[in-house]
């Protein structure tokens, strides 16, 4: 029997061939949700889908895009933004 603690669907079950032949069940975590814009919540290019933990030992660069608003706004909207400030200045 399963521990209880793989019971749930917090984990993903995968299957995992072994040096012996044999397939076994393997538990890993699942993967968090894709990074969104904060103004049009479109999903995020060049931001990685990974734990908070994976994310640590990632380089800064890796981590999201090198641009102004990189990880938060998408392109189009990061112009927009952009654009905007330099009208009212």
């Amino acid at each position: 029997m399963v521990a209880p603690r793989y019971r749930s669907r917090t984990f993903r079950r995968v299957f995992v061939k072994t040096p012996g032949g044999q397939v076994v069940l393997h538990y890993k975590k699942r993967k968090p949700a894709q990074a969104q814009c904060a103004k049009c919540s479109s999903l995020l290019s060049g931001v990685p889908r990974v734990r908070a933990r994976e994310l640590q030992h990632m380089a800064k660069t890796a981590k999201r895009p090198q641009r102004p608003f990189g990880g938060q706004l998408c392109s189009s909207c990061m112009r927009q933004v952009i654009v905007d400030s330099v009208r009212k200045a």
